[in-house]
């Protein structure tokens, strides 16, 4: 039985043929993306503005979403939001916290308030616990949010600096900058719920560029010092094509996965499965064509980490860096 092969052996794409394109393709994605959270923002979720959440579960047949917005609205505590959550007939829903918030037992009236109303529009619906969240305590999850992601992106910069070469760095640096942003814009296009969920999407699609990223590098790396006298862009597309089955494997396998996810998984964690799919896609996307070409712009070629002979003290040669750029 022939084993089934996704990419060819003597595959040959030229991928940095197309760089300048897909280099320009992905400013305009990432100026839109700012212009989109600047016009449209984020539709961020209780965990970072706070709220309170009650889940209900119907008895019977289960009333259309918008009849349960429409009569949730009509409660007076602010737009809800309305999700299934785990089994047919079981609903999350969440409401902003009270405009007086700040009034000794606001919060706790407002929850009442909610269930009571819930209570009066389905009368045979059971209601749970309600669960609210402060605006300290979101205004936390934000920060803390927000400084996870950054410390993780430098964090990496920093390791493939070290393993690498500070081109290399760089280079990762952007890609996974590129990354982060389109899924914000994504976000603020589609207006899907964002919240504590999507921040663990982010550090997810940050891990799996990361690891795209650093197999393409190491394959760099090794090619860099094989071939000396082969010119930098086809050693770089030599290099991307001797990884591409591994990527398109790896690939391939989560988005099956997560399409199924997509498909028939629970509201819930829609959000959650949207920007893992989307990440799939740009993580590889900038693999190829934002920190490879990097290197390209940073003048990286075969002779740039060869060991370098200076005159030491008394006359004697000394080698200043070894090919993986450590000082000896």
């Amino acid at each position: 039985m022939r084993l089934l092969k996704l990419v060819p052996d003597d595959t040959n794409i030229q991928f940095l043929k197309w760089r300048n394109i897909a280099m320009a393709i992905s400013f305009i994605s990432i100026v839109a993306s700012f212009v989109l959270l600047g016009v449209r923002g984020l539709n961020l979720g209780v965990d970072f503005v706070g709220g309170q959440s009650v889940r209900v579960e119907f008895v019977g047949a289960t009333p259309p979403i918008d009849e349960i917005r429409s009569k949730v609205d009509a409660i007076g505590l602010g737009e809800p939001t309305i999700q299934q959550f785990g089994s047919e007939g079981v609903v999350l829903i969440r409401t902003a916290l009270p405009k007086n918030k700040g009034a000794p037992g606001a919060t706790d009236r407002a929850g009442k308030q909610l269930v009571n109303g819930i209570k009066a529009a389905f009368p045979t619906a059971k209601t749970g616990a309600v669960e609210t969240v402060s605006e300290k305590v979101s205004g936390e999850l934000f920060f803390w949010g927000g400084l996870s992601l950054i410390l993780s992106t430098i964090g990496i910069a920093i390791y493939i600096w070290l393993r690498f070469e500070w081109q290399f760095g760089v280079g990762a640096l952007f890609a996974l900058f590129h990354d982060v942003t389109l899924t914000f814009g994504f976000f603020a296009l589609t207006q899907l719920q964002f919240d504590l969920n999507i921040v663990a999407a982010l550090l997810t699609i940050i891990g799996y560029s990361l690891n795209d990223t650093i197999v393409v590098f190491d394959r760099v790396r090794e090619n860099l010092k094989k071939y000396r006298k082969m010119e930098i862009i086809p050693l770089l597309d030599l290099s991307l094509n001797e990884t591409l089955s591994r990527t398109v494997m790896t690939s391939l396998s989560m988005l099956i996965a997560l399409g199924m996810l997509l498909i028939f998984g629970p509201d819930v964690i829609f959000g959650f499965t949207a920007a893992m799919v989307l990440g799939i896609f740009v993580g590889t996307y900038s693999s190829m064509y934002m920190s490879a070409p990097i290197l390209v712009w940073l003048k990286v070629g075969p002779d740039s980490f060869v060991p370098r002979a200076t005159t030491g003290i008394g006359g004697g040669e000394r080698i200043e860096r070894k090919d993986d750029g450590a000082v000896v």
